[in-house]
């Protein structure tokens, strides 16, 4: 095959395709190609917008000389389009006056909306398939390719500058060329991989593509030397602190929306009025309250001193006393699905603190998670595997009292989101003392006491794995934790169960473990 350099001179646009479905902007940019004596090509609806406003079109049908059939899935799909698009200018020359080709320099293209239908509820296959876009595409791609020659505009945000050179210079540059080119290339990508997302029922197929928009330039990242951007996943919405409105403060930091994110995985967990405070995503406070003060109180008091500069979020509506509790304390982020008037005047007070409103009607547990690995991404579904009283096994003598079966069930629902080796301690539904990211699991149970600093009769210790020796159940029987919940499956299993009988705990075993690396 031949091969030949691409043109790099600037290029003189005499005739441009405009085929859109967004048509924000469409009118004005098409009025000032009119007016630089750019001839317009055009389809269906498109063409009826621009003759409304009075801009020279000429239908694609009479350009070709075929018409639009089978509902309009056949429009562009033509030889006098894409050979006009495609074609190299200083080889195809003679080739294509033989078969009446001629040129079109710039293409102006966006396609069906996708991801609009496919997050209608209850949408049926038949329309998801139907608005999957061909001539766009095709289009698209073919101007992108002959950079040397076309131009191509994907994004009506592009349409000023383009427009600002073309009447400026009288021509596109190579430059400008390139770089449409390259976010064209991305449209096409973006919108293939949204529909292959969507259509393959696989949950790790052979290849995996993400869709990622870039959300926000970050200041740095975990530390100052260290750049950052914050991206979003394009689909379906979930419980994503991407997708909040900050009410007021400064812009979330790359630590803030680790932590705002753990926050909000943590806090739906919960249906009653509930508090989670983090640190260094970690939990530091977790508490279930008869109402939203109540259960702020709660968690804030389980580790007082580590809830200092944290990041706290209820799931329910910040009020103004709530409010008032909140301000005694420095916090870097406050997370709710909603303030009251009254509420956000008080928090004001505090310029820099962020005020965040989530979605409650968010969901994640469909979600998967994805971590880096150095060239590679390692991919798994989100934990969200609930227990309940029916899988709880006792395993010892002593058999847990109803108020120890309940609170083991939230204390699991908060252990999940524990760095492992997690070790949580629990009481009438909130942390007492937490246990985090050790590499000894005694050292967690130690730590867990430690915090505690309250009296931990009739507590529950909840363990994210199993116990390997007993020297732990030893420890713990000082303390008075009266029950134990933990996976179970070491091969000393009877032996630290045979501890619980002696030191006359209940124990029981949810054959699940719930690490978090």
């Amino acid at each position: 095959m031949k091969i030949t350099n691409i043109n790099e001179k600037p290029v003189v646009i005499k005739r441009a395709l405009i085929s859109v479905f967004d048509k924000t902007g469409v009118v004005e940019i098409a009025k000032k190609l009119d007016s630089l004596n750019v001839e317009i090509i055009s389809t269906g609806g498109t063409a009826s917008t621009l003759k409304k406003a009075n801009v020279n079109v000429i239908n694609v049908s009479d350009f070709t000389g075929f018409p639009e059939v089978m509902d309009g899935r056949i429009k562009t799909i033509n030889p006098l389009i894409e050979g006009g698009i495609l074609g190299l200018r200083d080889r195809h020359q003679i080739e294509a006056s033989n078969v009446k080709i001629k040129w079109i320099d710039l293409v102006i293209c966006n396609l069906y909306p996708f991801q609009k239908i496919i997050n209608e509820e209850n949408v049926s296959i038949s329309k998801v398939y139907e608005n999957i876009d061909i001539g766009g595409p095709t289009m698209i791609r073919s101007a992108a390719k002959n950079i040397g020659w076309v131009s191509v505009l994907t994004n009506h945000k592009d349409y000023d500058d383009y427009i600002l050179e073309l009447s400026e210079k009288k021509c596109i540059s190579f430059e400008t060329r390139k770089k449409l080119s390259i976010k064209a290339f991305k449209t096409s990508a973006n919108y293939e991989s949204t529909i292959h997302n969507y259509l393959n029922d696989e949950k790790f197929p052979d290849s995996f593509t993400l869709n990622l928009k870039k959300h926000s330039d970050l200041r740095y990242g975990e530390n100052p030397h260290q750049l950052a951007a914050a991206y979003k996943i394009d689909g379906k919405e979930s419980i994503n602190i991407l997708s909040s409105e900050i009410i007021q403060g400064k812009k979330l930091s790359y630590n803030n929306l680790m932590d705002s994110n753990a926050n909000l995985n943590c806090l739906f967990e919960f249906n009653q009025p509930s508090c989670v405070i983090i640190k260094h995503a970690n939990p530091c406070g977790v508490a279930i309250g008869k109402n939203i003060k109540d259960s702020f109180l709660k968690a804030f008091n389980c580790d007082s001193l580590s809830a200092f500069g944290g990041i706290v979020g209820v799931n329910e509506i910040c009020d103004e006393d709530l409010a008032k509790e909140m301000n005694k304390i420095f916090f870097e982020v406050i997370l709710a699905p909603g303030y009251t008037n009254k509420a956000i005047k008080v928090l004001s007070k505090k310029k820099n603190l962020r005020l965040i409103k989530f979605n409650k009607e968010y969901s994640s547990n469909n979600s998967l998670e994805l971590r880096d690995l150095n060239g590679g991404v390692l991919i798994q579904e989100f934990d969200s595997l609930n227990i309940s009283e029916n899988n709880l096994q006792v395993v010892t003598k002593v058999k847990p009292e109803k108020k120890h079966i309940e609170d083991m069930l939230f204390g699991w629902k908060v252990l999940k989101h524990i760095k492992s080796n997690g070790i949580l301690i629990v009481k009438n539904f909130k942390t007492i003392g937490i246990g985090a990211g050790q590499v000894s699991r005694i050292d967690s149970v130690d730590i867990a006491i430690n915090k505690s600093k309250k009296d931990l009769n009739n507590s529950v210790l909840c363990s994210d794995a199993f116990f390997p020796f007993r020297d732990s159940i030893d420890k713990i029987a000082k303390t008075g934790i009266k029950t134990i919940i933990q996976p179970g499956g070491s091969i000393k299993d009877e032996e630290v169960i045979q501890a619980c009988d002696e030191h006359k705990i209940s124990m029981v075993f949810t054959g699940n473990r719930c690490f978090k690396h």
